[in-house]
């Protein structure tokens, strides 16, 4: 399950542990999304649109859970799959960037 349904104090209000690419990144919810969040960290991940629709920023969640704050993406999102454009971590996690 990657979707944690309703988010804990935590994924709201604490800092999560983003491991990616062999490197602990702090989760500032002040970011808004785990996206904006890589990118300040000089995390490369490719996008379009931003909002769920397109798909284009799709990573694997290898570990950890994960919260949509504004409902579930409209693009696909297959089995351990992530939006990060428009998804906050609900616990540490650890990505994989293809």
């Amino acid at each position: 399950m990657t979707d944690a349904k309703v988010p804990s104090d935590d994924a709201m209000n604490n800092t999560f542990i983003i491991t990616v690419e062999e490197q602990n990144i702090n989760f500032d919810p002040n970011d808004k999304t785990l996206l904006n969040n890589l990118e300040k960290n000089n995390v490369e991940v490719h996008y379009h649109c931003r909002d769920g629709f397109c798909g284009a920023c799709r990573v694997t969640l290898a570990e950890g859970k994960i919260h949509y704050p504004n409902g579930e993406p409209l693009a696909f999102v297959g089995e351990n799959e992530i939006l990060p454009c428009c998804c906050i971590p609900a616990s540490n996690i650890r990505l994989i960037i293809e």
